[in-house]
């Protein structure tokens, strides 16, 4: 286990179809792990071979003086405990934080963005501002951060809008990744109907688009081919058709201290009883190893054409 994806938050200015409810009920502020507790977690987890870190929401960068956790982890990266610090987030608020976070250390910002049309954006986001997420990043791109874009696939729409992202993203130097949606807690949405299988995707763009595979990879579950055309790369993330389990080097612990060994499943493990219970790890590093050692084979996701298996916790509670 070498790549650590830890949640700051389960809030968001943005309110994704696909992600969260329309209306919201969001952890107590109590009930949060505080910054330092965030940090000592880390800490923990570089101690014992994580390598990668990735902070996410929610939309990380809502989390009040967020900053300071990664000022406190950018001496991490400094020293060599930690290869690379990361960031997932839709965008809104890099105008304000990029150049902060490129000297704290980031190097890479993955931004969620699942159109470039305004109203189709607005709709995906119930009132989100396209022009917003294209300001952060042009932002990050300004502040020397490598940016890749991430979409969540969907029957409809997206499918007409796939080679402008596709074009959009290369002429600017972007990676972009796409993603099946996944059955994640009670969003009041019909995945059945709007699940869209990758496989298909890239059949369909092999009909207008010479695809070339890589062995290339950033970590992540993401697949890459390079796009002849435009010389970009283009990711798939296929977690229903096309099962990565086998090879899943990832731990998520959520803004309130559950360890999730896996994203699949609905179990975790609490851990901030054991951080506050104590001024020491030793308690922590049991319940971690402890969880570690009972990570399932596999997830249990599915979503078909007449029935969706998920799990009730929503994307937004460990982010995605």
């Amino acid at each position: 286990m070498t790549y650590l994806r830890l949640s700051v938050t389960d809030r968001c200015d943005l309110r994704c179809v696909y992600c969260m409810a329309e209306h919201m009920h969001f952890v107590s502020h109590k009930d949060l792990l505080t910054l330092e507790e965030l940090y000592r977690l880390s800490a923990v987890f570089m101690r014992h071979g994580v390598r990668k870190i990735r902070i996410t929401g929610g939309e990380p960068l809502v989390r009040k003086n967020i900053m300071c956790l990664f000022e406190m982890l950018s001496r991490h990266v400094d020293n060599g405990d930690l290869d690379e610090l990361v960031l997932t987030t839709n965008g809104t608020q890099l105008p304000r934080f990029a150049q902060q976070l490129h000297d704290y250390g980031l190097r890479r910002v993955n931004v969620s963005l699942d159109s470039l049309d305004p109203d189709r954006y607005r709709t995906l986001t119930r009132g989100g501002d396209v022009r917003k997420a294209l300001a952060g990043i042009e932002a990050a791109q300004k502040a020397g951060l490598k940016v890749k874009i991430n979409s969540v696939a969907m029957r409809g729409a997206f499918e007409n809008e796939l080679d402008g992202l596709l074009r959009f993203t290369h002429e600017r130097g972007i990676d972009l990744t796409l993603i099946e949606e996944m059955p994640l807690g009670d969003v009041h949405h019909d995945r059945s109907a709007s699940f869209l299988p990758l496989d298909s995707v890239r059949q369909n763009l092999e009909t207008r688009w010479t695809l070339t595979p890589l062995k290339a990879n950033t970590g992540g579950p993401a697949r890459y081919v390079q796009v002849e055309e435009t010389g970009g790369r283009l990711g798939f993330i296929t977690p229903l058709s096309c099962d990565f389990c086998a090879s899943c080097n990832r731990l998520r612990v959520s803004c309130t201290g559950d360890l999730y060994t896996c994203m699949g499943k609905d179990t975790s493990v609490p851990l901030r009883e054991a951080l506050r219970s104590s001024c020491g790890d030793e308690k922590v590093e049991d319940v971690i190893f402890d969880a570690i050692a009972r990570k399932p084979e596999r997830h249990s996701l599915s979503v078909a054409s007449d029935a969706v298996s998920g799990i009730g916790r929503h994307m937004s509670v460990l982010g995605g």
